[in-house]
């Protein structure tokens, strides 16, 4: 299914690059929330840095240039690699994929009118984590595309956006209060648990009719399944809207280790 034509080097910088672009957004969100209001003394997750006073405006500023750069810099690397031997409108497509992830990234919650407090934000992390990187980097590493890549990218795509989803839930209630209406605050915490369960059953499901073809490997990628099982089960039971936190770290981390089981197991 991977078409034996896996670049170490393309994964490599896809994965330098991918982690570049989340620190961007979470500076841009922590820049964004602050300026706006809605990070305050009732927030009740983590302390953001500019919340707690450790860093200032302008300081916050340059870091997201500094990071914003490194993004750049090592998409730029990634485009080249992964698109050795291609038309060169092909590269300039990426690139302007590329950019409009950085957008993307930092349009959240900053600027004028950010789409994370429009309700969009889950959108985006769907079509941005989900469909433009796993099928962006099925391209680099294959330089063909087949429409059941849309399986395995809507799969991670529900999984990412999942993460999200209990972000937005810890956050709800301060969110209402200062006008960020993300979709759990449209829909209320009661659906918001139900969609919760419902992105990571639909993500099992895509990611098992995507395995069915090849029998050997459907265990391995079951195994990673079980990652989401139990959380999210117990995320629906829960009635303690303070206590989401231990469940936003449970579903990165198996949002991450399910990513590398899938890369090991389709290269079996």
């Amino acid at each position: 299914m991977a078409d034996n034509q896996f670049n170490l080097i393309v994964f490599i910088l896809a994965l330098v690059t991918t982690l570049f672009l989340q620190i961007l957004s979470n500076l841009a969100n922590d820049y964004g929330d602050f300026v706006k209001g809605t990070d305050n003394e009732d927030r009740v997750g983590p302390y953001r840095t500019m919340q707690s006073g450790l860093i200032t405006k302008n300081e916050m500023i340059k870091a997201m240039w500094v990071i914003a750069l490194f993004c750049s810099i090592f998409g730029v690397w990634l485009i080249y690699e992964g698109t050795i031997g291609l038309e060169l409108k092909k590269a300039g497509l990426f690139a302007i994929l590329g950019l409009t992830a950085m957008g993307a990234a930092v349009k959240y919650t900053m600027g004028k009118n950010p789409y994370g407090y429009a309700g969009f934000g889950d959108v985006f992390v769907f079509l941005f984590f989900g469909w433009l990187g796993v099928i962006g980097s099925y391209f680099l590493h294959t330089h063909t595309l087949n429409w059941y890549l849309l399986l395995p990218a809507s799969a991670i795509g529900f999984f990412t956006t999942a993460v999200l989803n209990i972000n937005n839930m810890r956050d709800h209630e301060e969110d209402a209060k200062t006008g960020k209406n993300t979709l759990v605050v449209r829909m209320g915490i009661v659906w918001a648990k139900k969609y919760h369960f419902l992105l990571n059953f639909m993500g099992i499901l895509f990611m098992i009719v995507y395995t069915i073809p090849d029998i050997k490997s459907i265990w391995l990628f079951l195994f990673g399944f079980v990652l989401f099982i139990k959380p999210a089960r117990e995320l629906l039971k829960n009635k303690d809207h303070n206590s989401f936190d231990p469940y936003l770290k449970k579903q990165a981390i198996a949002t991450f280790l399910f990513t590398i089981i899938f890369v090991v197991g389709i290269n079996l």
